[in-house]
């Protein structure tokens, strides 16, 4: 049925009507309302999942490996249970209540993806990890430049302000290392490369003129400045235990930052439980007028009424809600005059991986769980294309001292056992690569004709995979690593492919793109659906290409920009 013909419990209205409805409360979404709310707006978060509140809401946040009945690891029928979900590296006894199990939302797999899903006030952002790099000029111009997607309707300089505003606020750890695809930005102070770390980071500067290893970039609270004081939030621990919950607000997210921050002006209402079914379209008035949205529990349909929207619901699931969005003005989905809604899903490619042993300081060791890894920012087609591949890879890698036997299957037992494994083992290194994959017209999802939730919404059909680009540049990675580390000095070098589906990167991007033609694009340079300008889309479907960094911290600058600018085009009643 169109959207446009409903209406659901419209004696509510004047209580049911905001300046702004956020669609979302994980990383953009938190932007969303702590911007919206900062400049006066009442602001009504809507989130599908339960309430979580910082502090209060992190059970396991301080347990210990003792407390917990199964050590840490989920009973095999839960894991049965949970074949998608079950995958994912953080998936486990301590953080299970902050995933959505595999039963709670299907969705149907056309090629084999794996979705990974939070749902709860703060989404991901709980469960995010945390690496935050900037883009440079060169991915927003490598579209244009190489002949894939849509050329970008911005640059770096368009978006440059934003990633400070974004970084100090949030507070991210890092050095300032100038170099030119990977931009410096507003650090705290960074974590140290360990011993073997600094030493490899040396013989590959010495081999290779265009390969520099750093320390990676992080929103962790090295030292926190008054701005995080004031958030109510405290020193990073290096506890290494995030995806639980930080209690002091060492790394950034949206229940520990944005969503108090905005709560404090008084302007915020966060409304949980609440799935939303479509956004309403007002042909008469030719804008958005509100959102449909059930209730998780009962199933009771409420609308909600705004000047202007901001759809977060992370990438895929707002895809959904504008395919869900029909009316007669826009039959196959808000804004999707041009057919191209839910098409070129793009992700990062995380299959290869290379480890290595070290043999060499003996009598070094570290301390701490350090958050981050040691990163390479990409050398492959920066500048211009030279592989046979497009695009290409950023590089993390960590070297470690593991107990004797530690994280192998042989078993112990005696005093001598027990003095084997408090002794550290010889240093190990583990790179892995994160690479941009070509958004495609093939990859997409579209809405199932026959199957529902729970919720009567139609279910999500995921048709996305790699293609022989993909495969040549897992390749070249896997090749370059393995030489990278034998030119270091390591021995035992091994490489793997894992051949894992998309969608465990847990970096799916695209789908509602940005551009500058209403033909190719879904958005403007602003964030707004071009036919309907009055409703604006800034988590990961907003992408038009993808990159190789870690995207978060693009979608955080990209909702704070877009969020400002709907605040003065509202000044001007221009929306």
């Amino acid at each position: 049925m169109p959207t446009d013909s409903l209406h659901v419990n419209t004696r509510a209205e004047a209580r049911n009507t905001y300046d702004a409805i956020v669609i979302g409360s994980g990383i953009s979404g938190g932007w969303a309302a702590k911007e919206l709310c900062g400049h006066g707006l009442q602001t009504l978060v809507l989130e599908r999942g339960r309430d979580v509140r910082h502090l209060r809401d992190y059970p396991t946040a301080l347990m210990n490996p003792w407390d917990f009945r199964h050590r840490g690891r989920l009973p095999l029928s839960e894991q049965k249970e949970n074949p998608v979900v079950g995958k994912c590296y953080a998936f486990g006894e301590a953080t299970s209540h902050f995933f959505v199990k595999d039963n709670e939302h299907p969705y149907i797999q056309e090629k084999p993806y794996d979705w990974i899903r939070g749902y709860q006030v703060g989404g991901k952002s709980l469960l995010w990890a945390r690496q935050t790099q900037r883009w440079s000029r060169y991915e927003f111009e490598a579209p244009a430049r190489d002949g894939f997607a849509v050329d970008w309707p911005i640059r770096y300089e368009d978006l440059a302000p934003w990633y400070s505003h974004v970084e100090i606020f949030a507070g991210i750890s890092g050095n300032k290392d100038g170099i030119v695809n990977l931009p410096d930005g507003e650090f705290l102070p960074p974590w140290e490369l360990n011993c073997v770390e600094k030493h490899i980071q040396q013989k590959i500067a010495q081999q290779y003129k265009d390969r520099q290893v750093i320390i990676g970039r992080c929103a962790h609270l090295t030292q926190p400045r008054e701005i995080h004081l004031q958030q109510g939030r405290g020193q990073c621990q290096a506890r290494s235990l995030c995806e639980r919950g930080c209690p002091f607000g060492g790394y950034f997210s949206s229940n520990s930052s944005t969503l108090p921050w905005a709560a404090r002006t008084g302007n915020l209402t966060v409304k949980p439980d609440s799935v939303v079914h479509s956004i309403l379209f007002d042909e008469k008035k030719g804008r958005a007028t509100g959102v449909l949205v059930v209730d998780a529990h009962t199933g009771q349909s409420t609308t909600y009424y705004a000047r202007i929207i901001f759809l977060n619901a992370a990438c895929l699931n707002s895809n959904l809600i504008l395919l869900n969005s029909t009316s007669r003005r826009f039959p196959n989905g808000l804004g999707n005059d041009n057919g191209l809604l839910g098409r070129y899903i793009a992700f990062h490619n995380y299959r290869g991986s290379v480890s290595a042993s070290f043999d060499g300081y003996p009598d070094s060791y570290y301390y701490g769980r350090r958050p981050t890894a040691a990163f390479m920012p990409s050398f492959r087609n920066v500048f211009r294309q030279q592989t046979d591949f497009l695009r290409g890879y950023m590089v993390d890698f960590t070297a470690s001292r593991a107990g004797w036997r530690q994280g192998n299957d042989d078993e112990g037992i005696g005093a001598t056992f027990k003095s084997a494994i408090s002794e550290p083992g010889e240093w190990g290194v583990f790179m892995g690569m994160q690479g941009e994959t070509i958004p495609k017209y093939e990859n997409h999802v579209r809405l199932s004709k026959d199957q529902k939730d729970r919720w009567g919404i139609p279910q999500l059909i995921v048709s996305v995979g790699y293609d022989d680009n993909d495969e040549r540049l897992v390749k070249d990675f896997l090749q370059q690593g393995a030489e990278m580390l034998e030119k270091a000095g390591c021995s035992n070098i091994r490489t793997f492919d894992n051949h894992q589906a998309p969608g465990l990167d847990i970096h799916e991007m695209g789908g509602i793109r940005m551009g500058k033609d209403p033909g190719t694009s879904l958005l403007n340079k602003w964030n707004q659906l071009h036919a309907c300008r009055n409703v604006f889309v800034t988590d990961g479907s907003c992408m038009t290409s993808v990159g190789n960094q870690n995207p978060s911290l693009t979608f955080m600058a990209l909702t704070a920009r877009a969020a400002n600018y709907a605040v003065e085009e509202l000044k001007k009643a221009n929306l």
